[in-house]
């Protein structure tokens, strides 16, 4: 499938960036994680299936802060796709790898030319306990 230049030069600017980050197509499917997004979550962008926004909630068992759960709705990326606005957000999250870690999420649209919604960014790092 062939991508926006916007998305593709997203996808290389991540592969340089020390912080996770994530690549969401407009209908919330992954479609990219970086080298330091792999280390989080435990398992190479490579080795992963598709997967859906609403299936990275019970695959990377995502709660709030808290510990209680999120609907899919209040999900920064499912959010950020349906609302277009930027969006930070405290969370936790199990890897592939069953490591539990406390996040915190930015999440923001790629708008294209005339404003054609292009996918979603998502920048995570784990919270300093």
């Amino acid at each position: 499938m062939t991508q926006p230049i916007e998305i593709i030069l997203l996808r290389q600017l991540a592969t340089t960036l020390a912080l996770p980050v994530w690549l969401l197509d407009p209908a919330g499917e992954l479609i990219f994680f970086n080298e330091a997004a792999e280390r989080v979550l435990g398992r190479r962008f490579q080795e992963t299936e598709p997967l859906h926004v609403q299936q990275m909630l019970s695959v990377f068992n995502m709660t709030l802060s808290d510990g209680s759960a999120i609907p899919v709705t209040e999900l920064p990326l499912a959010f950020q796709a349906a609302l277009r606005h930027p969006l930070h957000r405290e969370l936790g999250l199990t890897g592939f790898d069953g490591r539990v870690h406390a996040i915190e999420v930015t999440a923001f649209p790629v708008i294209g030319h005339q404003g054609v919604a292009l996918g979603v960014v998502a920048m995570f790092w784990e919270r300093q306990r």
